[in-house]
Formats: structure tokens, sequence, C-alpha cells
């Protein structure tokens, strides 16, 4: 920060003018050019749109450093999507390719808008757009080329800090993971004198049901009922703690009520992974529901056991012999076969893997903190450094 203030003394000590983007950039969306994704040549270039990187082709549009505006799309509404570009790329008409001029540093444009609100700049209603003319009038602070740069310097500092820390906290995390998954599989790997029998024996397994069509069902009301869906759950969690909807008590007995305590499990897509109840509500048909299992089975147990790699793959083989779409049904699930040591020897387990699995949900939990709190920091700084007091 002392090196920026003495440059800013030395060389612009009290205003910095806004310009026009029309007047320090250069716009080179002519070189643009959409493909439809089935006449793309899969290669290593991204193809941006605007949204991000939409594809890796062959071929690009553009070689160099370029900042990177989406042009319309739902991104437009809410955080306006901004990119960073160095090297070749392929853009398509949906994204504005902005280059800065000599006395705009094309990295500075970069962490300028990355603030900036392009609402007041949007047409088009719900399908907000940011037109290449309404751009042209987006105002920038120019201080001089060097101040640029040292601001530039700065929060990219910031910027490789917090990914620096989320590489070594997600590799930490994987290998607490991994650490976890090998001794809850050799823990819950017992010999032939322990009794078997199936999760139909044990606990009561049917599916969800949906009143449909759905919408007519989803309630405001204080009385309505926890209508849980997959968005409702966080992968790593081991609870369902809360549901976005609720539905109407009439739509409730149409569909299947689960109470607290009562395991659910998705049956498609990333089928499997198990979620105990912490509120009371009712599922559809997406979920399979496992409840009185009390008498043989300890809560945590079952959660354990179900994620063992042995259950899990056995779900992954059942369900894939159905064919190309795979779905875990009642039924697969009602054959698995599991374990049944005693509730004490459970117990005893149980205390084990849990102290594992805390340390994972530690690590788990402090990482988006630990990158929010450097992302705030980033924020501060860039707010504070592009701040500057206009030219009246």
């Amino acid at each position: 920060m002392n090196i920026l203030d003495g440059l800013i003394s030395e060389l612009y000590p009290n205003e910095v003018e806004y310009i026009l983007l029309a007047d320090c950039c250069d716009i080179e969306d002519n070189k643009r050019k959409p493909i439809k994704a089935s006449q793309r040549i899969k290669g290593s270039i991204p193809y941006y749109g605007a949204n991000n990187i939409q594809d890796y082709v062959e071929g690009f549009t553009h070689e160099g450093k370029y900042l990177l505006l989406a042009e319309d799309g739902s991104s437009s509404l809410e955080k306006y999507s901004i990119q960073y570009v160095v090297g070749r790329f392929w853009a398509n008409n949906h994204v504005h390719v902005i280059k800065g001029k000599e006395i705009a540093d094309t990295r500075y444009l970069f962490h300028h808008f990355s603030a900036f609100n392009f609402k007041p700049y949007l047409v088009g209603g719900t399908r907000a757009k940011l037109n290449k003319s309404e751009m042209l009038k987006l105002p920038i602070p120019l201080p001089p080329i060097p101040i640029q740069r040292e601001i530039v310097r700065i929060l990219d500092n910031f910027t490789e800090l917090t990914a620096e820390l989320t590489a070594e906290l997600t590799a930490e995390l994987t290998a607490r993971k991994k650490q976890y998954n090998y001794y809850r599989d050799e823990l819950l790997t017992f010999s032939d004198d322990v009794p078997r029998v199936t999760l139909g024996e044990v606990c009561n397994i049917y599916r969800g049901a949906s009143p449909r069509p759905i919408s007519k069902y989803i309630t405001d009301d204080i009385n309505g009922v926890n209508w849980i869906k997959i968005g409702d759950v966080a992968i790593d969690s081991k609870y369902v703690t809360h549901s976005a909807e609720k539905i109407t008590q009439y739509g409730a007995k149409k569909s299947r009520y689960v109470k607290k305590g009562d395991f659910i499990l998705s049956n498609s897509m990333s089928f499997g992974r198990p979620y105990i109840l912490d509120i009371d509500g009712c599922v559809h048909d997406g979920w399979i529901i496992i409840n009185e299992f009390q008498e043989d089975l300890m809560s945590d147990f079952l959660y354990h056991l179900l994620n063992t790699g042995i259950v899990q793959n056995y779900w992954k083989q059942r369900a894939a012999a159905g064919g190309s779409i795979q779905n875990l049904n009642s039924d697969i699930v009602r054959a698995t076969v599991i374990p049944l040591p005693s509730l004490s020897e459970q117990e005893r387990m149980v205390n084990v893997l849990d102290r594992f699995d805390n340390l994972t949900t530690d690590i788990s939990s402090g990482l988006p903190a630990e990158i929010e709190s450097r992302q705030k920091q980033y924020e501060y700084y860039r707010d504070k450094l592009l701040t500057f007091k206009e030219i009246s």
C-alpha cells in the first residue's frame, strides 16, 4: 500500500478522470463466431459464451489478453459474467471481447468491472442484455498506467493467495476423506461369524410419492408441510435440516410423509447417498425411504454402513443392470445384504468412525469459510483501491 500511496502522490495526487469504455478500449466483437454444438470439432481451445466456458474446440477467434463481458443471458441479472482470458480462445456472439488501449490495462479493467453495477446499462427485461451501444457508455476511472499496474499487482496477490489456500485445503480434505473411507470399510468388514440379513428384513423400505401437478400444491402457508427435494441437501451433509418449499396439507396426503430420524436415498442420478432427516416432511418419488430399523440398527451405524464401498458398489452394479438409465429402486435396496453385529458393537464402531467423520466435516465446513474470508478481503481492498475522487 505504501508503494501505491507514493505513486498516487507523485503521479496523480488529487483526482482521477472517468473515461468511457469507448474511448479507452478496443472492441473486437467482429471476430466473434458462434458454432452449433453439433458442428464443433473437439479440441483444447476454450469456447466462451455468456456463461463462461461452454466447450473446448479446435481453432480460435482471438489470441492475447482480453476482457470478456457477457452480452446476454440470465447471468446479466445477477452477478455479471466477467472473464479475463490469456492466450487463444473462441468467442461466440453472446460475449463482448474487449482489450484496453495504451491508457488502460486490460487486467485493471477486469478488477474494475468485477465490482461494477451493470444493471442501469442493461436492456431487455427478464432476458437482460448489455448491447454494444450501452457497453460503450460504461465509465471507467483511469489513473496513470503505473498506478493501474500496481493496483493489479496487489489485487492479483489476493486472488493467488486464495487459489493457493483453496488448493491446500482441498488436498487436505481429499486426504481426510480417503482416510475415513479406508477405515470405515475396514472396520465394517466382518468375519463370517457375524450374522447377515437383508435390509428388507430389518427395515421398512418404500418409495416417495408426488402429488401432480406439484405446482398446484406448493404453498407459503405457515401450516404447510416441508417438501424435501434434492436441492435441499448438500452433497457432504449427513442430515436434512430444512426445505425451501412447503406443500399443502391436502398435497401431503398424496405424497409420502417422513419423520425426523428416517433415512432417504436419491433413486436416480447420483443415487444411493444416504441422508438422515432432521425434520418432518414429505418426499417425492425421486427418494427411497428407510425407517423402522431402530430395533436392530443404530441410526449412525446404518449411516456409515450404507456409505461403505461394498454397499455403494452393489447398488451401482444392480442399477446399471437396468440399461442406460440407472435407477436405484426399492427392491434393490431391500435385497442388499448387510452384517448385523450387536448394538453394543455397533456403538463402539460408531464412536471410532464419527471421530474420522468429524475431522472431515470440520475441514469441509472450514474450507468455504476460509475461501469466503479471503474473497471478502480481496473485495475490501479492490473497492478501496478502485474508489477515486472524480474530476469535477
